[in-house]
């Protein structure tokens, strides 16, 4: 949950503050699956091909604090330790120039194999053949650069699909969006396709970087060594001059992104993004857009049935952003979400008696502990990775994106243990992760693209003295993580672009049933988002359904329950009861 311009946590799942799994440069959203996640090696990079949302998130979004991840995309689902996959030959960027009264509707895809994924998508190799060898293949898709001149300049979004097995018996396709926001959906995709390769038995699976991300405009603001000075600052100042550097080095970063990105930055936001989406189920040949979005993916598949509602197929949100909370509602959601899972962390540990490696006998005890560990890294930065240091935010991102997922708790108990024995490196592998980091020192776009399409979407702004007034009601929501998540309110402090809106319409009259899902235990979108979602989608139209669990999103959580009712309703079309529980 590095603190971003956004005002979020970075997209591990969601990292922000607006209640988003955001997965922001700061911390899906960046996105991919809940349990596929990989866990950090030494060097800095994650074993395996894991999944945000952005990643944030890092926590959640919304216009102060950090928002959304993994979805980066996160934990969970969230968020993306490592992807690989990619995209098709061509630089995903610029515009084509002006296409006047071109229908863009009616353009032909050119599939092809793809290659391994772009730096800004997260490096790595090419995605490996499904089983029974079915090859992932790629593309570009023209959008309207901005779509209130429909005919003007175009840009080109980056594709991404699977072909389902039955072709004959093929319902269309299922879009995904794994959140962040800011998380690659190119490279998540196949890194995240075991978990639902159910679905693509009627599915061609499909995915896409949206506008800002990936190979499709991406954002750009620091260079990769000025973004391991950004992450390892210190974002819980405790006097003027540590506030003065906090606010100098946030709008560093804002003037950076408007200097390398300035004309691109009114244009990402997440309105523009589900006009995309309608174009891509068009250019696609489906009636109706089955979809399914995860944290970040789940508000902007909210702004989509708003936008569109008689276009709504069948359609899952997994890892619920709250779209009526504010930017503060959200942030504090989210520290309050982050704290009862470090509770239910240390309650596991006390639990296991001796076998836990962390001293104290309960679960205030192991709080003191880590709180105590966060203050001296404060004062002294110990040991991490090469000539890198563990600093206090980057060991307080690093735990939070342990949150994200039950799995990773082994890794969150030994990185405290070896941090309080001096060695910082395997909290500072989880901070890289979740703020996009790999081996090499190469940091993909999902932390800059969580903070455009955040500060974009959101209006709030906050001053340093109104951000410092909020701060007692953090601490008391957590005091983990609530500094942290407290000043991140400052995130779109300086930011070049104005928001658009204090909290999104999703309102959906005539839509068909959406199946909205929410987890007890999720820390980046706290359960209480997933009633409030389907309540703002409007009667007839969002179904709830719970799961009692721990991590961020319930589809991959290994719950059968919630696997056969989504699989049979995205499947066989039919709709789980509201209120239907799963233990």
């Amino acid at each position: 949950m590095p603190t971003s311009p956004a005002g979020r946590p970075a997209a591990g799942p969601d990292p922000g503050g607006d209640g988003r799994d955001h997965d922001a440069p700061g911390p899906p959203e960046a996105p991919g699956p809940h349990r596929s996640a990989a866990a950090p090696r030494r060097d800095g990079a994650a074993q395996g091909a894991p999944v945000i949302t952005h990643l944030t998130g890092s926590p959640g979004r919304r216009g102060g604090a950090a928002r959304r991840v993994g979805t980066l995309l996160a934990a969970g689902i969230a968020t993306t330790l490592l992807v690989t996959a990619g995209c098709s030959e061509g630089d995903g960027g610029g515009g084509n120039g002006e296409q006047g009264d071109r229908d863009l509707a009616g353009q032909s895809l050119d599939w092809r194999p793809c290659p391994a994924p772009s730096e800004a998508e997260g490096g790595g190799t090419a995605p490996s053949p499904l089983p029974g060898g079915t090859a992932w293949e790629c593309s570009f898709m023209e959008v309207p650069r901005d779509w209130a001149k429909p005919g003007g300049e175009t840009i080109e979004l980056a594709l991404i699909r699977a072909k389902a097995r039955d072709q004959a018996n093929r319902i269309g396709s299922l879009i995904f969006n794994f959140g962040g926001p800011g998380g690659s959906g190119v490279s998540t995709l196949p890194a995240a396709a075991a978990d639902f390769e159910r679905l693509r038995a009627r599915y061609d699976l499909v995915s896409f970087d949206p506008r800002g991300v990936g190979r499709s405009q991406p954002v750009e603001c620091l260079d990769d060594k000025e973004l391991d000075a950004y992450y390892a600052q210190d974002a819980t100042p405790d006097d003027s001059a540590e506030e003065k550097a906090y606010s100098e080095n946030l709008s560093r970063y804002g003037s950076a992104c408007e200097e390398n990105s300035g004309p691109d930055l009114p244009y990402v936001g997440t309105t523009n993004a589900a006009r995309d989406m309608d174009l891509m189920r068009r250019v696609l040949g489906d009636d109706r857009l089955h979809y399914f979005g995860i944290s970040y993916g789940t508000e902007l598949g909210g702004v989509y049935a708003h936008l569109f509602p008689k276009n709504v197929g069948r359609a899952v949100f997994d890892a619920v952003v709250d779209p009526t909370s504010t930017a503060v509602e959200g942030s504090l959601g989210q520290a309050r979400g982050f704290q009862l899972a470090f509770t239910n962390f240390a309650e596991d540990c006390v639990a296991r008696g001796d076998a836990c490696q962390l001293p104290g006998g309960t679960p205030e005890e192991i709080q003191q502990f880590v709180i105590d560990l966060q203050n001296r890294l404060e004062k002294q930065p110990i040991p991490g990775i090469g000539d890198r240091e563990l600093t206090q935010t980057q060991a307080t991102n690093g735990i939070a994106q342990a949150l994200y997922s039950k799995e990773y708790w082994p890794l969150l108990e030994q990185g405290l243990d070896e941090a309080d024995g001096g060695d910082g490196s395997l909290l500072l592998a989880l901070s890289d992760a979740m703020n996009g980091r790999n081996r090499e020192g190469q940091y993909s776009n999902l932390q800059a693209a969580n903070a455009a399409i955040n500060c974009v979407d959101f209006k709030e702004r906050y001053s340093l003295d109104q951000t410092k007034a909020r701060l007692p009601e953090f601490r008391k929501a957590s005091p983990v993580f609530g500094d942290y998540l407290g000043w991140g309110l400052m995130g779109c402090k300086h930011w070049p672009v104005p928001g658009q809106w204090e909290t999104p319409d999703v309102s959906a009259p005539g839509a068909a049933p959406i199946v909205v899902i929410g987890n007890t235990g999720d820390p980046a979108t706290p359960y209480e988002g997933a009633r409030a979602m389907a309540e703002a989608l409007g009667e007839g139209v969002g179904v709830e359904l719970t799961y009692e669990g721990e991590g961020h999103g319930a589809y991959n959580s290994g719950n059968k329950c919630v696997a056969e009712a989504v699989d049979r309703y995205l499947l066989n079309g039919k709709v789980p009861a509201s209120g239907t529980v799963c233990r």
